[in-house]
């Protein structure tokens, strides 16, 4: 192999010295870069080994400082803005639900507007979730505990999701929000807590005139009855029948007399003493269970009306729980509240670990209080007054045959459920 031409390889190195970290590269990798050859020196270490190490400039150290500066400048570009970290909670949420059709967002569905529209608005517009987590969910793993029907209101909903913690978070969250729905309380929770899931159970309340249960042969709408002692202790006894486990096949749409689904645990079931508003009374029945189907609650209070007002044979409840299929009344949705949600066995397990607070919200009380005496409950009196809706359902009670007793069909007379319809607490819907 000949002697390589010292001018060339000056001015290779002079190239070297003046070009970029990419033509460097290049320039070693040129076939030619192989040939090339310096002369050693007796004693010594390669030249460039040393140059490199002296940050001879064109040496190795100046290519790689070079190139580290360019990745830098690239990833400076391309990084993303730091963001503040999501964190688990769960939302106290009451909202007035007359105009709205129930809690469940319909997303690509702005024809009825639901508490979740105004609710993720505001998440959005407060800064607590990014603009694409509004618009699809479960990027924020979003979920209620329960979804309520039609106009049915709530002081005590509990909503989970992620957010960022900003500062003023309830502030800020309420000031784009309209006077009928409130976030009440927020609480740090664990990081798979889901709120329909680890629900326990739910306390619904049913506010209604009482001339409901005035006997069928007095004015549907006596605004001077007043309920009795002995009529209140009656209702109270028919309520009571209602505890335990049935099924309530025969008080939700799409469930068959033997599908297990139609199986529901109820708590508890009463009706508290009457009071007057303008110059109405009222009296507000309270169902606690572990879940309820779609206007479940609802039948069960029509049901009940229905027998005290002498339409109904008491025998019909027990009627309803058998397989047979029975015509049950529902009572109109607008005095139906989502009274409280429980987590007794979360509460247990991390209300006092330290970390966690108990999802009990007793200091919140005051503050859903407040909330029902200013929006639900005068909205219940307001509307009754002005659309007469628990007069007119009552006039409808006469075309209801409760002595009917057809059988199911053959087989097990079940159907399959709807989307919107699971099993166990997924039918929370009333």
């Amino acid at each position: 192999m000949g002697v390589p031409d010292l001018r060339a390889l000056a001015g290779a190195l002079r190239r070297w010295t003046a070009c970029g970290p990419w033509t460097a590269r290049l320039l070693c990798s040129h076939p030619m870069a192989g040939n090339v050859k310096t002369p050693s020196t007796v004693g010594s270490r390669h030249p460039s080994d040393r140059k490199a190490r002296g940050g001879w400039p064109g040496g190795t150290r100046t290519w790689e400082d070079s190139e580290h500066q360019a990745k830098k400048l690239r990833g400076s570009e391309e990084e993303p803005r730091p963001r503040l970290p999501k964190r688990k909670i769960v939302l106290l949420v009451a909202y007035a639900g007359k105009g709205y059709h129930g809690m469940q967002r319909n997303v690509g569905s702005s024809q009825f507007k639901t508490i979740e529209d105004d609710l993720v608005s505001a998440l959005v517009r407060s800064g607590c979730i990014p603009e694409n987590h509004g618009e699809d969910m479960r990027k924020m793993s979003f979920q209620r505990c329960a979804r309520t029907d039609k106009g049915v209101s709530a002081a005590g909903q509990v909503v989970s999701l992620k957010v960022w913690l900003i500062d003023d978070i309830l502030e800020k969250i309420n000031s784009h929000l309209p006077s009928h729905i409130r976030i009440l309380g927020l609480k740090r929770v664990t990081g798979g807590f889901n709120s329909k899931n680890k629900c326990d159970a739910r306390t619904y309340c049913y506010m209604l005139p009482t001339f409901a249960f005035a006997h069928k042969d007095r004015d549907v709408q006596d605004e001077t009855y007043r309920l009795s002692p002995e009529t209140l202790q009656r209702v109270n006894r028919l309520l009571a029948c209602y505890k335990g486990t049935h099924n309530f096949h025969n008080f939700t749409s799409q469930k068959g007399p033997r599908e297990p689904s139609a199986q529901r645990y109820i708590l508890e079931m009463f009706c508290e003493e009457p009071f007057e508003r303008e110059g109405l009374e009222f009296a507000v029945i309270k169902v606690k269970g572990q879940s309820f189907m779609m206007h479940q609650i609802r039948k069960m209070v029509g049901l009940v009306v229905a027998i005290v007002k002498g339409y109904a044979p008491e025998s019909v409840l027990e009627r309803s729980w058998g397989e047979e299929k029975v015509d049950v009344p529902k009572a109109p949705g607008l005095g139906l509240v989502l009274e409280r949600v429980h987590f007794e066995k979360y509460n247990q397990r991390f209300g006092n670990d330290g970390l966690h607070e108990p999802l009990d919200w007793a200091q919140e009380e005051g503050k859903v209080a407040a909330f029902k005496e200013e929006h639900i409950y005068p909205t219940i009196v307001s509307t009754e007054r002005d659309e007469r809706s628990m007069a007119q359902w009552l006039s409808t009670l006469p075309v209801h045959d409760f002595s009917a007793t057809a059988l199911a069909a053959a087989g097990t007379g079940t159907k399959a459920s709807s989307p919107q319809e699971g099993s166990g607490g997924d039918e929370d819907t009333d």
